[in-house]
């Protein structure tokens, strides 16, 4: 294991639609494919000695994982949506701890990697459970959105024009493995965590641990994660270079560093995508405005660069 700093720890939030982009129906091979191609952030920053924990979205696979539920549901009995997220957050975790294992070895790099299958409390009377805005899955066709909303799912317009499914999205209130995790990340293990956001749990009195059926957004849980690990830098990687003022007008432009209340007076203006940077820039700034720390949401590619202050959108104090 290569020695690291103390205390220069950064959380790394790696988004679902780069494992499996919009528009392709991702194969298993085609999404260890983009799973190579969106590690090179992660290795440069391992190879500059960060501590490292990786959170991971799974719209798209926890959509597919659904669907292969409603097509099989005549011949095995259907999974809970809870039950989902923890089999996403496995098969994911193993494609992205597989990969950035090959990517250390190539880069001569000796730092071990793990994944933590993660549970992440939740408030059961969170109104967001009782009002369904996640986007989950791929694009479907108007008659099949039809046919979701009479069998009782709820399915809603993306930001691209499409249907899609969606689901009930509490906040995270925290980690519930996050002793395991912060002991692994200390001494230098990269960590992969609280992936497609966590399985979302509650304390009951008698039962103790129970299981909830939603999906927690994974920006979210990441700036959990990273204030409980008292990181000093969440890095957001996501399908845009920036974050933009007057989006999708001519006018449009990206925006190189925010104060955490600017971005909130934006956000509160509506000045975001509510189902695309919006959560993104709320993640960021409860992050930043809980421990003082530096948030960066920027493009897959550029996540070093935006690291030392050459690309992306930085909100800080």
């Amino acid at each position: 294991m290569t020695e690291v700093e103390a205390n220069r720890t950064a959380v790394v939030a790696l988004g679902g639609n780069a494992l499996s982009p919009p528009g392709e129906r991702s194969t298993i091979a085609d999404q260890f494919r983009h799973t190579r191609e969106s590690l090179g952030p992660i290795v440069d920053l391992a190879s500059e000695g960060w501590n490292l924990c990786i959170v991971h979205g799974n719209g798209p696979q926890v959509g597919d994982e659904l669907v292969r539920n409603e097509i099989a549901r005549a011949e095995v009995a259907p999974l809970p949506l809870g039950v989902l997220v923890a089999s996403t957050a496995g098969w994911i975790g193993y494609m992205v701890q597989q990969s950035i294992e090959n990517a250390l070895r190539k880069s001569g790099i000796n730092r071990s990697v793990v994944t933590v299958i993660t549970q992440v409390e939740v408030n059961t009377n969170d109104p967001a459970l009782s009002n369904p805005t996640k986007f989950i899955g791929h694009e479907i066709p108007e008659a099949r959105a039809k046919t979701l909303e009479s069998e009782g799912h709820a399915v809603k317009i993306d930001s691209r024009g499409g249907y899609r499914r969606v689901v009930g999205s509490p906040s995270p209130l925290a980690i519930h493995e996050i002793g395991v995790i912060r002991q692994l990340v200390r001494e230098g293990v990269i960590v992969i965590a609280a992936g497609g956001g966590g399985i979302p749990v509650y304390l009951d009195d008698r039962k103790g641990l129970e299981g909830v059926d939603a999906v927690t957004d994974k920006d979210l849980a990441a700036a959990v994660l990273a204030r409980e690990l008292e990181a000093e830098l969440l890095l957001i990687l996501t399908d845009v270079d920036a974050v933009y003022a007057d989006w999708g007008k001519e006018a449009q432009r990206p925006i190189e560093r925010l104060t955490a209340s600017e971005a909130r007076a934006l956000d509160a203006a509506g000045a975001f995508g509510e189902g695309s940077m919006a959560p993104k820039v709320r993640a960021a700034v409860d992050y930043v405005r809980s421990t003082g720390g530096r948030a960066i949401i920027t493009e897959l590619s550029r996540g070093l660069d935006a690291v030392h202050g050459r690309a992306g959108t930085t909100i800080a104090r």
